[in-house]
Order: C-alpha cells, then sequence, then structure tokens
C-alpha cells in the first residue's frame, strides 16, 4: 500500500514538471523574431522596430516626439507628450495585427509578425 502511495506521488510529480517544463517552452519564445513596424509624420515614414530586444525609442513625427518601449517581446506607447494620450491606452502589443495610433503625432503601429 505505501508503494502505491509513492509510486502515484511520483507520477503527480513526474506531470506538474511537465505541464510546467511545456510553459516555460512556450514563453521562452515570445518575442523572438516578432516585428513591428512605426508609419508616422506626413510622408509616412516606415521603421520596422524588432520585438525581441529590449529597447526605448524616441521617434520626432514631426509633430510629436513619441516614446516607444519595446520589453518582453511587446511595444507600447509610453509618456505620450500629446494632450489626450489616448496612445497609451492601446497598452501592450504583441500578437500579429495588434495596433495603435497616435494621431496628433500621426503615427501608427502595428505587430506584423510574433515569435
Amino acid at each position: 500500500m505505501r508503494s502505491k502511495k509513492i509510486w502515484i506521488n511520483v507520477i503527480f510529480a513526474v506531470v506538474l514538471l511537465a505541464i510546467a517544463g511545456v510553459l516555460f517552452w512556450m514563453n521562452s519564445g515570445r518575442g523572438a523574431g516578432g516585428v513591428a513596424e512605426l508609419t508616422y509624420g506626413d510622408d509616412n515614414t516606415v521603421m520596422e522596430i524588432p520585438l525581441n530586444k529590449d529597447a526605448q525609442y524616441d521617434i520626432d513625427t514631426g509633430y510629436y516626439t513619441i516614446h516607444l518601449t519595446v520589453e518582453d517581446g511587446r511595444i507600447a506607447f509610453v509618456d505620450s507628450p500629446c494632450p489626450d494620450h489616448k496612445c497609451e491606452g492601446f497598452g501592450w502589443l504583441s500578437r500579429e495585427d495588434d495596433w495603435a495610433a497616435c494621431l496628433p503625432a500621426r503615427a501608427t503601429l502595428i505587430v506584423l509578425s510574433e515569435n
């Protein structure tokens, strides 16, 4: 009876470790190869931003200097200088086709690909 309980506990521990390993593996590649595209200004300047490296970007659009932060495979408008700050409300973008816009700065941001 005692060895049966031990085997049940061992199987339970193995299942938990397997689940934890799968979850770790799924999250470890987040943003690896992801790219976002920023289009800004009157001339629709296009800038590709890799999502696989944490960074901060300050881009002068000709109207405002927008601030973007890339972190953990995702990107967001931060510390917006525009009057309404609505672009910050889009939050973090990480999935393909996620998008955000800062209309006063004439800037749009879209995630082209993930993982």
